[in-house]
This record gives structure tokens, sequence and C-alpha cells, in this order.
């Protein structure tokens, strides 16, 4: 084993995480492709790359595309609404205003609506500002037809892209309004930090109890979490936290965490709720994830 590729793609590890994650939405399956990466990156001869990190995200991107389009069928099957999985992440990442919305529950679950050749475009083009030429060798196109998918996918994204019109501290604020709302089962504080027309989608993924479509309207919204609440008779409580590099919730009840909520501030208020029960993508609640965007 040559010290020096396992130097290398070490070094550079946080990075391909995050571009596999990125396009998959999956740790799990991240770290798999990390493994794959791994395995074809110790049979490279050093001596004929000439970009070690241009090659490295290539390896990377060909990996996670083939599970892409493997883990588009099997999600075609998936129990309820499909959330990508939840990443706790460091304060630093949310002082990143373009990192922490490309990381974003709620931009990634728009990505999901790309075909995988375009997701993967758009993720290395806008989030990784991978160069055409490069992203065309990682996805086996001519660098002018990435050109035309990326313009295409950027079309698509930003038509459905959720507004981020609300500062890193508006965004504190309202999430720490609706903690305070949520734990004291307050009607009027929920009714004032959520939007008129905020949306509640829970991924329980089969396992745990969740909504299998979302529930829209800041009135259905709190009647449907405060009469699960009292119907239960659990204890609820919260913890702030960074979600994909945004304000999120740790939630626990009865103090065991029950999930994460990932959420989605617009103005001043609450306009979408992330909530992920499903245990097999809460691994990763105990710590911090490293993620890397250069």
């Amino acid at each position: 084993m040559n010290p020096a590729a396992t130097d290398t793609f070490v070094g550079l590890r946080n990075l391909l995480f995050t571009v596999a994650y990125e396009i998959l939405g999956s740790a799990a399956d991240a770290e798999d492709v990390l493994q794959e990466t791994w395995l074809r990156w110790v049979e490279v001869d050093l001596e004929q790359v000439r970009d070690e990190r241009a090659y490295l995200i290539r390896i990377t991107t060909r990996q996670a595309l083939n599970r892409l389009r493997t883990m588009k069928r099997r999600r075609e099957a998936y129990v309820g609404t499909w959330l990508p999985e939840p990443l706790l992440t460091a304060p630093d990442v949310a002082e990143h205003v373009e990192v922490a919305e490309n990381l974003s529950i709620a931009l990634m679950l728009v990505l999901e609506t790309l075909s995988p050749t375009e997701r993967a475009v758009f993720v290395l083009r806008e989030a990784f500002d991978v160069g055409y030429d490069e992203i065309a060798e990682a996805v086996g196109k001519t660098p002018a037809a990435v050109r035309q998918i990326a313009h295409r996918a950027r079309q698509h994204v930003d038509a459905r892209r959720p507004r981020t019109t609300a500062t890193q501290r508006t965004a504190q604020a309202a999430v720490a309004a609706f903690q305070r709302a949520l734990e004291t089962q307050d009607v009027q504080a929920l009714m004032d930090v959520l939007a008129p027309q905020a949306v509640l989608i829970g991924d329980g993924g089969g396992i745990k109890r969740a909504g299998l479509r979302p529930v829209t309207g800041a009135a259905k919204v709190i009647r449907y979490v405060l009469g699960g609440i009292r119907k239960s008779g659990v204890t609820v409580t919260t913890e702030l936290t960074d979600v994909n590099g945004n304000p999120g919730l740790l939630v626990r009840v009865d103090g065991e965490v029950d999930g994460i909520m990932a959420l989605h501030v617009e103005d001043d208020r609450i306009a979408g709720m992330y909530y992920v029960l499903n245990p097999e993508k809460l691994t990763r609640v105990g710590g911090e994830t490293e993620v890397a965007w250069r």
C-alpha cells in the first residue's frame, strides 16, 4: 500500500464523503461509496495521475451514480415519504450560507426530482465548483453535453427550491421560538411562528409511525402534532442543534431519541418541517459529521 495514496485519500475523505452524500442523500450509502472509492484508489498508479483531487472526485462520482440508480428503484417501494438522512453538523458550516443551503434537507428534497446524471452534474458544479471538463469525465458525457445538463438542472432546481430569505440569526430565533412553543404546547405561539402554509413531512420508513403524506397548513400541522402528543400521553423534549448546516431540533420522547427535525425558515417563520424518525437514518445522532466543500 502506497503511503502517499493513503495520505491523499485521508486528506480528502471529508470532501469525498460530502460529494457522495449530496448525490445520494444517504450517509450510510456515502460511506459505502467511500469504501468502493478507496479500493479503486489503492490500485491506481499515482505517477499517471495529474490531479489527485479531481481523480478521486471522479471515482467517487461514478460509484455514487451507480448506487443512486439502484437506490431509485429501492425508494419506489419505500413506505411513506422518503427524506434524506440528516446530519448533525458543526456550527461553522452554518456560517457559509451557500454551503448550508446546498446541504439543507429542503434543497436535497428538490434534488430528488432530478435524474441521477442531472443531480451529479448539479452537485459537482453548484456545490463544489468543479469544472465542466472534469464533470464530463466523471459522468461519461462531453463537456458540451454537461453544460446543457447543468443549465437544465439549474433551471429545474431554481423553479422548485425553497426561498432562502432568512438570515442565520433570524432562522435561529424562529427555531428557538418554535422549540418553546412545542414544549409548552402553546397553540397561539405555534401559530405565530409557523408560516400559514407550513408543511410537515415525516419519515418513519415503515419502522416507526409517521404520516404517509405531508401535512399542509399551520392549523393542520398544530392539530396533528399536539393531537399526537396528547393522545399518546408522552413527554416531548427538544434540543437545539445544527442539522445539515441549518437550525434544527433533536427530539426526545420520554427521554429517548425519537427523531431529528430539520427546519426551513422563510422570512421569520417556519415554512418547512422535515422530521426523520426512521431509526436506520439516525445512526449519526451521537455526534457531528464532518463535511467539507473545498
